[in-house]
């Protein structure tokens, strides 16, 4: 199984949108996959399902993240890196079994210039921490409000053939 982590907890994101994008792609070629919005977090989580504690709310998450095989994380850029929540969900999930030694895509976007060039790096030493194994190609989307329209759907050619080649690699990875 694999899980989307639509990495904020912003309402309306883009990220989210870009999330569900990849959702539709990855259910076309007919695999099983959970859409997981950092947005759906418990709202005090850091205080209830930290360093070894686990409410009812949380429970459900980390039971996913537990049994997900691979891990598609769209990341905003959010100064000059990634989601500060992002960070804690990952630290509030179990260490081990949550992520050791399975696969990770990354993508990332901005509504600016570089698409989180920097932040999905930041990332990518996280993962490596954490022994995943992370796909090679990583995916920038700078301009997100440009590529996206208001159904959800990527339009710019460009983007869509990369989007494209890295769920084709992602699916055999």
């Amino acid at each position: 199984m694999i899980t989307i982590v639509a990495a904020t907890n912003r309402s309306g994101s883009s990220t989210l949108k870009l999330a569900k994008y990849y959702q539709r792609q990855l259910i076309k070629n007919g695999l099983e996959v959970e859409l997981l919005s950092l947005e759906d977090l418990p709202p005090n989580f850091i205080q209830t399902d930290m360093y070894g504690k686990c409410s009812a709310e949380f429970g459900p998450i980390r039971k996913l993240v537990n049994a997900s095989k691979k891990f598609l994380f769209v990341i905003p850029e959010y100064n000059g890196s990634f989601p500060g929540v992002l960070k804690a969900f990952v630290d509030a999930c179990d260490f081990p079994d949550s992520f050791y030694d399975k696969k990770a895509a990354l993508v990332g976007h901005s509504s600016g210039t570089y698409g989180n060039i920097r932040g999905v790096e930041h990332f990518a030493g996280v993962c490596s921490y954490l022994h995943m194994h992370v796909l090679p190609l990583r995916i920038h989307i700078p301009f997100i409000r440009k590529e996206i329209n208001a159904e959800g759907e990527l339009f710019e050619e460009r983007t869509v053939k990369f989007v494209n080649e890295q769920i084709e690699k992602f699916v055999i990875f």
